[in-house]
């Protein structure tokens, strides 16, 4: 393994935590500049590959500090428990964004007068369960306790399972209420297996309030969500590798560009979707992602161009506190801290 870690990482994850904080925090929603909107469902914009590069990176980072550890002997049941620790903490922080400032601050129905009591009952009643940090917690958890341990092949059949597993329940089996498979309900967000999950699992209350039918960061898409944190941990195998940096990086050229058209290909039949993490989906932003950490290797680790980068390494050494820091932000903004102005107080 190559004993001097790599500028690229942490200029790409810090790249990637830097996007995510532009995309949450557009300025005025009613008029966002077109690349900062996601898809509306299927397809994708630039702000659709910021989440899965992030996990990505994940998977790479998973290799290296803790795969190369199981390569060296250490005692795999200690690792595991780091997983399950770090995994539910990312969760729990995740699930704590969601209740702060842990009150409802609006108009409740029914309720002219509330008190503050009732405020907080409120917002545990219609709390969201699921979120960012909540699928970034769950997809680590799964995807590092399939990779430790495991030999390239074990890794590379976990993801395929993953990945066509998915495919065949979302559009193969039957959705409940429903007369018909999956595949024919795609085009309909509220009628995919995957919404009929959340809404079974989570009730309605818990669920994204801006769909209402299905979460973003759903229950089912998590699993190939976990994919894409798989397809880091090979390409941190791969970085690891004892090979020159160079031919490291041809090999991520290579593969990304494969696993990108095919990924588009699949896309043919089982489209490219973000809120539904589509198969197709995570071998094209994995492809992309493999793609861009290759070019900021390059530019960084093998040209030394490094001037730029000290903004992104920040970030990318900081990114749960560059992102519950903007979230808790956000969330002050809208809650508590208002403005007075003539026309009364804005948020």
């Amino acid at each position: 393994m190559a004993k001097t870690r790599l500028l690229s990482l942490d200029v790409f994850r810090g790249a990637t935590v830097a996007g995510m904080l532009l995309v949450n925090n557009p300025g005025n929603w009613g008029a966002m500049y077109p690349p900062l909107a996601h898809a509306a469902w299927h397809g994708w914009t630039p702000t659709d590959l910021i989440f899965p590069f992030f996990l990505f990176i994940v998977g790479v980072t998973t290799h290296l500090s803790l795969g190369t550890r199981a390569e060296r002997g250490e005692a795999l049941g200690p690792l595991r428990r780091q997983i399950v620790r770090r995994g539910l903490l990312i969760f729990a922080i995740g699930l704590a964004l969601n209740a702060f400032p842990f009150f409802w601050w609006g108009a409740i129905d029914g309720v002219p007068a509330p008190t503050f009591w009732d405020r907080v009952v409120y917002r545990v009643e219609h709390l969201r369960v699921l979120g960012v940090l909540q699928r970034i917690g769950l997809a680590y958890l799964l995807g590092a306790m399939l990779a430790v341990g495991a030999s390239l092949r074990q890794l590379v059949t976990a993801l395929v399972v993953l990945l066509f597993g998915y495919w065949w329940a979302m559009t193969l089996l039957p959705v409940p209420g429903l007369a018909t498979i999956g595949a024919t309900v795609l085009d309909t967000p509220a009628s995919t297996l995957a919404a009929w999950v959340d809404r079974l699992v989570l009730g309605d209350a818990h669920i994204y309030a801006g769909t209402k039918t299905y979460d973003p960061e759903g229950i089912l898409a998590t699993i190939p969500a976990a994919g894409t944190v798989l397809t880091g941990v090979l390409c941190g195998r791969w970085l690891a590798s004892s090979r020159p940096l160079t031919e490291r990086l041809l090999g991520m050229f290579v593969v990304g560009a494969l696993a990108a058209a095919l990924g588009s290909m699949w896309g043919w039949s089982f489209p490219v979707n973000k809120q539904l993490w589509t198969s197709s989906y995570v071998l094209l932003t994995a492809g992309l992602a493999a793609l861009t950490l290759a070019t900021t290797a390059y530019v960084t680790d093998v040209l030394g161009s490094t001037g730029w980068t000290r903004a992104f390494v920040i970030f990318g050494t900081n990114p749960i506190v560059a992102f519950v820091g903007s979230g808790v932000m956000t969330r002050l903004i809208v809650s508590i801290l208002k403005l007075p102005t003539p026309l009364g107080p804005v948020s």
